[in-house]
């Protein structure tokens, strides 16, 4: 990164009044840099949002209308991003950065000559009620010049301990990685706590099996970490699981594929293993010399 100093205290126009934003705007308020502003698509929300702000939080009230800023942060769905781009009117030379995961730099393009782009992801998921450690969360960045790079890197180490350059290629494939260990396993979650709701069995007593298995992927690869009937190519449990399944078409499929995805897997895993054992013994000295 280049030497270049960062603004001391920029003025922060917030857009957005979302899952995102909510946690986002109290949290750069206790760092220090509360919004001056903050727009929303929905009225009720950004009254709501700026109740949780500093005394003084101005509601802008459309885009056409936005208070003169430094940084403009979009805390928006990815969809919502280019319409609001081509609706707003930012400051002239404003750094404009967006949360989403998944949505490239490029978005900035067309606005070259107006504004500078730029990329404030914070790979966490966001949910009412909830209570983030924001030292913890990792802070992505991307911006298309140096000056707004630094920028963001002053806001985002303000927030966490974890602050990271992260192209955009990269980011979408985070964004993907992020989706199958958080969102699909939150689905299987829900799926589970139905089957036992159904079988009139409390939801805790999956609590200590989730830790256990969650605890375990985070200290060793999960791949290898892998239990069950699927991997263990239990043909009758297997069968007896599929047969229960029967009055949940959607889950039974869902099982299924789920099933020859492990076995596929730890097929692969076993191949290579087996590989690096006897290339690894190819190397070694023939004990008979």
């Amino acid at each position: 990164m280049q030497n270049i100093e960062p603004l001391v205290r920029p003025r922060i126009v917030l857009l957005g009044a979302g899952r995102v934003a909510a946690h986002l705007g109290p949290a750069l308020a206790a760092a220090g840099h509360p919004p001056v502003a903050i727009w929303s698509r929905t009225a009720a929300s950004g009254v709501a949002l700026a109740a949780r702000l500093p005394a003084g939080t101005a509601i802008a009230p459309n885009l056409h209308e936005l208070p003169p800023a430094e940084v403009y942060l979009l805390a928006l769905p990815d969809a919502v991003v280019p319409e609001v781009l081509a609706a707003a009117r930012f400051a002239a030379g404003a750094l404009v950065a967006h949360t989403a995961g998944a949505l490239p730099l490029s978005v900035f393009t067309p606005y070259s000559n107006q504004i500078r782009g730029g990329v404030f992801y914070p790979l966490q998921t966001f949910g009412p009620g909830r209570v983030i450690d924001w030292a913890t969360v990792p802070l992505c960045l991307e911006a298309a010049d140096a000056a707004g790079l630094v920028t963001l890197h002053a806001l985002a180490a303000a927030l966490s301990s974890d602050v990271r350059e992260v192209s955009s290629a990269q980011r979408l494939q985070l964004h993907v990685a992020a989706v199958w260990a958080s969102n699909f396993p939150n689905h299987l979650l829900g799926i589970g706590r139905e089957l036992l709701e159904q079988a009139g069995l409390p939801w805790e007593l999956l609590h200590p099996l989730i830790r256990e298995t969650v605890d375990k992927a985070l200290n060793q690869p999960p791949f290898g970490a892998q239990t069950g009937p699927a991997v263990r190519h239990d043909a009758a449990t297997l069968t007896r699981h599929d047969a229960a399944l029967a009055t949940h078409p959607r889950w039974q499929m869902l099982y299924r594929e789920l099933t020859a995805s492990i076995q596929a897997t730890a097929r692969h895993e076993l191949g290579a293993g087996t590989a690096a054992v006897a290339g690894a013994a190819n190397n070694q000295p023939d004990p008979q010399l």
